[in-house]
């Protein structure tokens, strides 16, 4: 691919078969190896990257035989990253790898699900050179194929699903939206700020926005994606809540959006939280966000029977919930 980095002119490129169903940004992480992610992101949200003839976004799925228009690509060698570099030398933590392989909850020849740790993030990009899938692809050199079936944010622990075909990857993430026929289920437990009912639903429309720093962030807007969550009370403390939440649609920070909304938003939430009530868990112990997918349950592509996994609260949050 060094070929078509220095390359001063525009570049066309065919989507493979393994591109099938991937993310745009993740098939051109793959191509343009070396290309700082930044630098990625850069050119897609410029326009400068066309599929057959169009604009697109960073999370389109792509299919085979499409045609990728990539602009000159111009990047300084010593900005580059070496793809055959060790992956210890790549991380700040050398057992990084180690510890996604420990913690994996089930996998067979199609697919693998992972209790993904907290503070690890699902792909790289902005200043992270190799996130979940980068790491598990480096650490495991003989799959052909291995691709995120949704994603988690950064802070947020519990099981994460991923493909190890493009059948496999188009089938299961054909089961979202979550209210279609034979729908992915994804269960999270939360700690919530106050007091909240037994049970109660949230429907209101979120609105991604790109900041200046690549940063993300979502607010309720009735120009935004219409969002659903279903809250269920588990335990009552005396300034806090235990839930269980159902996902109805998968926006971006959608559980932590409308937790705030409501009044109610995420222990440890540094970026939509409170920051009194961050600063009690803190003191109980909490150095994370208080936000992990428990259970996910999905129809397996090709035996046809339903699936179950289920993640356990870490050791730290079931700490922080003696304390309360």
């Amino acid at each position: 691919m060094s070929d078509l980095i220095s390359r001063p002119k525009p570049s066309y490129v065919t989507v493979e078969s393994r591109g099938q169903a991937q993310r745009l940004d993740n098939y051109l992480f793959n191509l343009l190896k070396g290309v700082p992610k930044s630098y990625v992101y850069k050119i897609i949200r410029k326009g400068e990257v066309r599929l057959d003839k169009k604009r697109v976004s960073v999370d389109c799925r792509l299919e085979t035989g499409q045609i990728l228009r990539l602009p000159p690509i111009h990047v300084s060698e010593n900005s580059r990253l070496n793809p055959d570099q060790p992956i210890n030398a790549l991380q700040h933590s050398p057992a990084k790898a180690n510890a996604l392989q420990s913690a994996i909850l089930y996998e067979d020849n199609d697919l693998l699900v992972i209790n993904k740790p907290a503070g690890f993030a699902v792909h790289g990009g902005s200043g992270i050179k190799l996130g979940v899938i980068e790491t598990l692809r480096k650490a495991r050199p003989k799959e052909d194929y291995l691709e995120l079936v949704h994603r988690l944010d950064r802070e947020t622990s519990g099981c994460l699903l991923l493909a190890k075909k493009p059948s496999i990857l188009k089938a299961l993430q054909a089961q979202m939206p979550y209210d279609g026929e034979n729908p992915m289920e994804k269960t999270y437990q939360a700690l919530l700020m106050g007091k909240v009912k037994n049970q109660f639903t949230v429907d209101l429309p979120l609105l991604k926005q790109q900041l200046q720093n690549n940063e993300r962030m979502v607010k309720v807007d009735k120009r935004g994606k219409p969002s659903t969550t279903r809250y269920r009370l588990l335990s009552q403390y005396r300034h806090a809540s235990l839930v269980a939440i159902q996902l109805l649609t998968g926006r971006t920070h959608q559980i932590r959006v409308h937790s705030k909304e409501l009044g109610h938003p995420v222990a440890g939430d540094e970026k939509y939280g409170d920051k009194d009530f961050n600063q009690q868990v803190k003191q109980l112990g909490l150095r994370r966000m208080f936000l992990h997918a428990f259970s996910l349950e999905f129809t397996h592509p090709k035996t046809r029977k339903r699936m179950y996994h289920e993640a356990p609260l870490d050791a730290e949050l079931k700490y922080v919930l003696e304390k309360l």
